[in-house]
């Protein structure tokens, strides 16, 4: 279908840019796209923030606008985060090898993670970050790329069960000791619920316009500099120190206060899955107008598909166009009982990691009070 072919030549151009898209919960994959807040445009959705005190340092362009799905998770699970040069996978590669520089995770506990205009502002705190390793000279970005663009962090265990964004960080720099100094940062979030949990309320920041500057420490970083000024300062503030089981203990009252997730779940009779999208079954039909007023709810399905289509793909949407078809060439030979293949799940099966989860080396320096 013509579709398929526009989005693919409406797909980023920029093979050294990056872009978070899938997210794996306890190492399986929640799917392309599926909770991830990203930029909505094929052509700059692997773009870094510009300009970099804009508010988007949050969750990064079209990162106040919600998806529909969140995903579940538990406290001390892991998370890992996909990062693609492409945002389809059309081509191979994460980030471009020039592309040196940290990476940093961060959290936020909302009300209701399918709300929109809930990143920028305060309620952030670091759960791990990583800079400049020199015990193996390479940079979290270097890191990154030696494991196919794939980067694990752990929830922390003490936090408060609810819904929350998780933040990814990464920064470039090797334009940043230019003149005018350009450095890079490319910013998503996830949508999650967090069960189980404790009653751990970490300090938190403000991440919005004007968190970072050109005076910030480690943005303005000489890459090429020999020999390095070291140890290299990660900007943002200090990651926070989960207590482990020493705060998980909740009194019986707060656990019946705590509520389960209740928005943001997969629908009840999702037959096909195309990131925060779902297609489901066309009515019934024994007749001849029946099976065609089936195959016009499966078409206005498709259109849908396609045209909210997330930059990660439309590759579902084809699957779906496949199921339309196959009515109407059941109406076109005169069989009128159907659906065909009434209620079959169209979904993938879901890519498995194609990297490692182990979490890279965090740096764990003492930082001092991060002021914006």
């Amino acid at each position: 279908m013509f579709r398929s072919a526009l989005f693919l030549l409406l797909a980023p151009l920029a093979l050294s840019h990056t872009t978070f898209t899938t997210l794996y919960v306890d190492e399986v994959n929640q799917g392309d796209g599926t909770c991830v807040r990203m930029n909505r445009d094929a052509n700059t959705v692997t773009y870094p923030i510009e300009p970099l005190t804009s508010k988007d340092i949050a969750c990064g362009k079209d990162g106040e606008k919600a998806v529909s799905r969140v995903c579940p998770a538990k406290a001390n699970s892991l998370l890992t985060f996909e990062f693609r040069a492409w945002a389809d996978g059309a081509q191979p590669g994460s980030i471009d090898i020039s592309h040196k520089g940290p990476c940093a995770v961060y959290m936020k506990k909302v009300d209701d993670a399918t709300a929109d205009n809930n990143a920028a502002g305060d309620g952030w705190f670091k759960i791990w970050h990583t800079g400049y390793d020199e015990s193996t000279e390479k940079w979290c970005t270097e890191k990154l790329i030696d494991n196919n663009g794939f980067l694990s962090v752990r929830v922390p265990s003490d936090i408060e069960q609810g819904y929350y964004l998780v933040r990814t960080e990464l920064l470039a720099l090797h334009a940043a000791s230019e003149t005018p100094a350009d450095p890079q940062f490319y910013v998503n979030c996830a949508q999650i619920f967090v069960q189980g949990g404790g009653s751990a309320k970490p300090e938190t920041v403000s991440i919005g316009e004007g968190f970072y500057s050109l005076e910030s420490p480690g943005v303005k970083y000489n890459i090429y500099e020999k020999p390095l000024q070291l140890p290299y300062p990660i900007p943002g503030p200090a990651v926070y120190e989960s207590k482990g089981v020493e705060e998980r203990s909740v009194c019986p009252a707060q656990k019946r206060a705590v509520t389960a997730q209740n928005k943001g779940l997969k629908p009840a009779g999702c037959i096909l899955q195309r990131d925060n999208w779902c297609g489901f079954e066309v009515p019934d039909y024994s007749d001849e107008n029946g099976c065609w007023a089936s195959s016009k709810k499966c078409w206005d399905q498709s259109q849908v598909c396609y045209d909210t289509a997330l930059p990660t793909g439309v590759s579902d949407c084809d699957i779906w166009m496949t199921k339309c078809n196959s009515i109407d060439d059941a109406c076109n030979s005169g069989d009128f009982n159907g659906p065909p293949n009434k209620g079959k799940v169209l979904t993938p099966e879901p890519k498995k990691l194609g990297g490692s989860t182990q979490v890279f080396k965090r740096d764990v320096r003492k930082y001092k009070k991060w002021t914006a």
